[in-house]
């Protein structure tokens, strides 16, 4: 079986075939990681500023200092808003006169600022992005305008009862634990945050050694280096290509103690609807278990598609739902994992019945032969048509850059998946199974038989 590529800190330069796309690394003294992924053919690429910081590593108020709470998803929006050369209007025509795909995310390990143009335009599109990650005033008066449009944007998913649902089950999951807490903040938190102490953490977290530049498509790699450093440069002395630097990369742990292992608890949100949003789970494994490959199996027999057992069971056989499905989250030191279905009140008590008995099957009797094969069929297309986007290629090399330190290609992960016996796949749902359980329900819980 193949081995992953390594992305070793100390290794300056590396290039990979990996099968007519070509992988470049460089690591620079000041800390500063490029990679690159040159898809022959293409005439676009998409290219992101990637910051090894997410929403877990912000801290709460203590008396010797301050808070950051709520301070990355701030900045994710503020990085918009100016810098020295270019106001927030012209930020935003940079990428409109190309005709860009632009945009940023907050995650709970890190932050990204994005865009994807057509290879004549990725120059243009590096800079700006270069200006707006190093270069941010934190103007005081876009501050708390910024601050309306992230209250309208918790107050939009507050309205929306599965993302409700779904912060809950994190919550409920994960405890107090720093990847329990909602991304994007709570209206207490970003009613609370003060522009000092979002400029506080901008300036201790956003720096040369916690950021990671990634292109894939039509990209030339020296010269995205050359582009990349020449802003940095430009960015003054915090971000000085001069200054030597180690890169970071989250190192990996063990949250279980952390969250404790508690009896099953059940969360009750009750909101007017037609519908109760239920999800059920409990701890899962973090991104480098190497038992990750049988719980993707595993996961999509269970959940994944009009053919899993949750959909047909529950939608097909009974029509108690719409949508029935189970997931897996991963992060450094630990994930969950969950089931979801929106059922009518009256059916919620049998609905959490029915997937709980689905899961216990899996892990008292596995799967069939058919299951297996179909799983695998699944995963390897689905996979494989994701990385036709240099979306998906751009974003795979950064989650191995700042995550594991090893860069699996379809092929590698594949062959790994080919190998997962049905002993392990039974053993990856007796683990979820046998965790233990929370359910939390959003919804007319007046009509429904669920008691917490």
């Amino acid at each position: 079986m193949s081995e992953p590529i390594q992305l070793p800190l100390d290794l300056p330069e590396l290039e990979v075939d990996l099968g007519g796309a070509i992988m470049r690394r460089t690591v620079h003294p000041s800390g500063l990681r490029v990679l690159t992924e040159h898809m022959p053919g293409a005439r676009s690429a998409t290219v992101g500023f990637w910051i090894g910081i997410g929403s877990r590593d912000e801290q709460s108020e203590r008396d010797d200092a301050p808070g950051s709470l709520g301070s990355t998803h701030f900045l994710e929006h503020l990085l918009f808003k100016g810098t020295p050369t270019r106001d927030a209007f012209e930020i935003a025509t940079s990428f409109d006169r190309i005709g860009a795909e632009n945009n940023a995310l907050t995650a709970k390990e890190y932050t990204c600022y994005y865009a994807k143009v057509r290879d004549v335009d990725l120059e243009g599109a590096v800079y700006t992005l270069a200006d707006m990650v190093t270069n941010s005033t934190i103007d005081a008066a876009e501050f708390e305008t910024e601050r309306g449009v992230i209250l309208e944007e918790l107050a939009m998913a507050a309205d929306d009862l599965s993302d409700v649902a779904n912060e809950r089950f994190f919550e409920a999951v994960l405890g107090d634990h720093p990847l329990g807490r909602p991304i994007g903040g709570s209206p207490e938190t970003i009613r609370a945050a003060r522009r000092d102490d979002v400029m506080a953490h901008y300036l201790a977290q956003y720096d040369p050694s916690t950021l990671v530049v990634t292109a894939a498509g039509a990209v030339d790699h020296d010269r995205l280096v050359e582009q990349v450093l020449q802003a940095l440069a430009a960015a003054g002395e915090r971000w000085s290509p001069g200054q030597s630097r180690t890169p970071q990369r989250r190192a990996p742990g063990d949250m279980s103690a952390a969250v404790g292992d508690e009896a099953p608890r059940m969360h009750l949100t009750p909101r007017e609807s037609e519908q109760i949003n239920l999800l059920m789970g409990t701890q899962g494994l973090r991104a480098t278990d190497p038992r990750r490959f049988a719980f993707g199996i595993m996961n999509a027999v269970l959940g994944s598609g009009m053919s899993s057992r949750l959909f047909q069971e529950i939608r097909e056989k009974r029509g108690l739902a719409y949508t029935a499905y189970s997931f897996g989250a991963s992060y450094s030191d630990g994930g969950v994992f969950g089931m979801y279905a929106g059922t009518m009140p009256e059916n919620a008590e049998s609905v959490v019945q029915l997937a709980n008995e689905v899961l216990a099957d899996v892990a008292e009797h596995g799967i069939t032969e058919d299951e297996y094969e179909r799983a695998l069929g699944q995963i390897a297309g689905s996979a494989a048509l994701a990385l036709e986007d240099s979306d998906t290629r751009m974003g795979r090399l950064a989650r191995a850059e700042i995550g594991s330190g090893e860069l699996y290609t379809l092929d590698m992960s594949l062959e790994r998946f080919h190998a997962v016996t049905h002993d392990q796949i039974r053993e990856a749902a007796k683990l979820v199974s046998a965790g233990p359980r929370s359910i939390v329900a959003v919804g007319d819980l007046s009509r429904s038989t669920l008691k917490g």
